[in-house]
């Protein structure tokens, strides 16, 4: 099917997204998020056996998209729950892919990058990548990130990165657990095919059994955080602090809090 903010393609067993959004720097738009969904969709019913997303361009997804950001102070509470919704399917869908999935992350992964990156089985980065849960310092909460982080980095690692919203590099997400391997720019996408080849030798009825294992494992921890972090997700969108976040952000200027 046509996609117009990414490009997929299949080769020797392997399904390829990338994030083609260059000139955004491969912002999180609307319309993306619809675009990954169906890509995911299509490489699971297709006879590929591993999934590889990566970013066109610089960077491998800066965030959320300044024109969204833009329109989401006009938003409904009906439309942010549907939008927290949305998200949280996007986050799923990834988590929960039934083939492999390796993430080669060419640049900088911020916010809801940084959920793509990490939310893949394997997360390859160059050594200049950029990560960071950043939502406190724009008036965000990273509420439907987190259900997946505690358990992938332990509580006391995601209260650091959660509640302080730091850029972190490529070594610190390597340390902490969030990145594989560090791969020089040059053979990213080369390291990302040698893992798929190495999967591929693997039994296919193996590789998919031990993947709905893998799930299933996390399934009723998720299924019961999930959606009380869309609620507090789509309530902080009527806050003062989130409408004051967005504002400041937009006219790159420091918030100004309200004291509480």
């Amino acid at each position: 099917m046509p996609y117009k903010t990414l490009l997929y393609s299949e080769s020797h067993g392997v399904a390829t997204i990338t994030l083609n959004r260059p000139d955004k720097r491969n912002a999180i738009s609307y319309e993306l998020i619809d675009d990954v969904l169906a890509a995911l969709a299509e490489a699971a019913a297709s006879p590929a056996q591993v999934v590889i997303l990566t970013g066109a361009g610089s960077a491998f997804c800066s965030g959320m998209d300044l024109d969204n950001l833009k329109q989401l102070g006009g938003r409904t509470p009906e439309q942010n729950l549907k939008d927290s919704e949305t998200m949280a399917r996007l986050f799923r869908t990834l988590y929960d892919c039934p083939k492999p999935t390796i993430a080669a992350v060419n640049g900088a992964a911020i916010a809801g990058g940084t959920g793509l990156a990490t939310l893949c089985d394997f997360t390859l980065a160059v050594p200049e990548a950029k990560f960071g849960y950043t939502e406190v310092r724009i008036g965000f909460v990273p509420a439907i990130v987190s259900s997946f982080l505690i358990a992938n980095i332990g509580e006391k690692r995601a209260r650091d990165l959660l509640l302080t919203g730091r850029i972190f590099g490529a070594e610190e997400a390597h340390r902490l657990g969030l990145v594989n391997e560090i791969v020089a720019p040059d053979r990213l996408m080369q390291r990302a095919l040698e893992i798929a080849a190495q999967l591929m030798q693997n039994s296919p009825s193996s590789l998919l059994a031990t993947k709905k294992l893998l799930s299933r494992y996390s399934k009723d921890q998720l299924d019961a955080r999930v959606p009380q972090a869309v609620k507090e997700n789509a309530a902080i969108r009527q806050t003062d602090d989130f409408k004051e976040g967005i504002s400041s952000f937009l006219e790159k200027r420091k918030p100004s809090w309200m004291k509480k």
